[in-house]
């Protein structure tokens, strides 16, 4: 298994000190060029025709610093993401993460994986409701992570690049497509979830969980969901996986749903099916949606208790 950093620290560097007219190719060739295959299995142009198409630059500034804004105003935030020390801490949680599998007799099929850290804008409010950091993990080989450097979010980088690389093992044996479920998701993510707090503790719970209280999961989101686990398109399901303030902010019609409702209706069903089904987290990765949500019928019903 062969596990690569891309050192965006350096990157951020060496576009820092670019001309403003170089900046947006330099970023596009050294920081997203270098997962060029992702962006072709997702179908994100790499370089728009036109100077306004969406391109894998305007991916990138949703939630990132945009290659314009990479000057040396931003040089305490690229020192925070620059020691060896945190370089090499995020390694060993992807490094940790991928071998536990293959030392649970998961055999992966895929042996290149590169990951990176990428800064942040704090003026993005979809970061912001995830309190300053994010992760994508869904194409196998490739993870990338985003935060707003500070001492919160530093700490969290090992627990969130655990959450991609249980999707980066996943999506190695479950096929995702256009007729991928709400139920898919909601188990992904909490697959995702319970694996990273396995491994790194459950004070390192993702806001995207630990911000929903007993009250809204059992009341509000478990019996909507539980109405909806079959709904394709990610038009339709992202509301309700994401919640509306951010469906708003992605042009999509609120469903009247807290904040990544789906996230953590998906962690207490992840759990609620580890203790019913005696199965490891290991051996649940690897399991269809389907079969998962077979066996946790009474979980719907059931008052889930949230500790802390």
């Amino acid at each position: 298994m062969n596990i690569k950093s891309l050192r965006s620290d350096i990157i951020y560097r060496k576009v820092a000190q670019a001309p403003q007219e170089e900046k947006v190719e330099l970023f596009r060739q050294e920081m997203l060029a270098p997962f060029m295959k992702k962006w072709e299995i997702q179908h994100i142009p790499f370089k728009a025709e036109e100077s306004n198409g969406f391109d894998v630059i305007t991916l990138n500034n949703i939630m990132n610093i945009s290659p314009n804004q990479i000057t040396n105003e931003l040089s305490t935030e690229i020192s925070l993401i620059s020691s060896d020390s945190f370089w090499s801490e995020c390694e060993n949680a992807v490094k940790k993460s991928l071998h536990l599998f293959t030392e649970h007799g998961v055999s992966l099929s895929v042996a290149d994986y590169l990951f990176t850290i990428q800064l942040g804008n704090p003026e993005s409010p979809s970061l912001m409701l995830s309190e300053g950091y994010s992760g994508d993990g869904g194409i196998p080989g490739y993870i990338l992570c985003t935060l707003v450097p500070n001492e919160y979010t530093i700490t969290r980088m090992k627990a969130a690049l655990a959450h991609e690389c249980n999707h980066n093992v996943r999506y190695q044996f479950i096929q995702w497509d256009h007729t991928v479920t709400l139920g898919e998701l909601i188990v992904s993510e909490g697959l995702a979830e319970n694996f990273a707090t396995s491994i790194f503790g459950e004070d390192l719970l993702g806001p995207w969980v630990s911000k929903t209280n007993p009250e809204t999961l059992n009341k509000h989101i478990k019996p909507v969901l539980k109405e909806q686990l079959q709904l394709t398109g990610f038009d339709e399901i992202a509301p309700y996986l994401y919640g509306d303030e951010i469906a708003k902010l992605q042009n999509y019609d609120p469903v009247n749903m807290p904040y990544s409702a789906g996230y953590a209706c998906g962690y207490y069903l992840i759990k609620y099916y580890l203790d019913k089904a005696g199965k490891t987290i290991f051996e649940a990765t690897i399991t269809p949606a389907n079969q998962i949500l077979d066996e946790i019928e009474g979980f719907w019903d059931e008052e889930t208790i949230i500790n802390g």
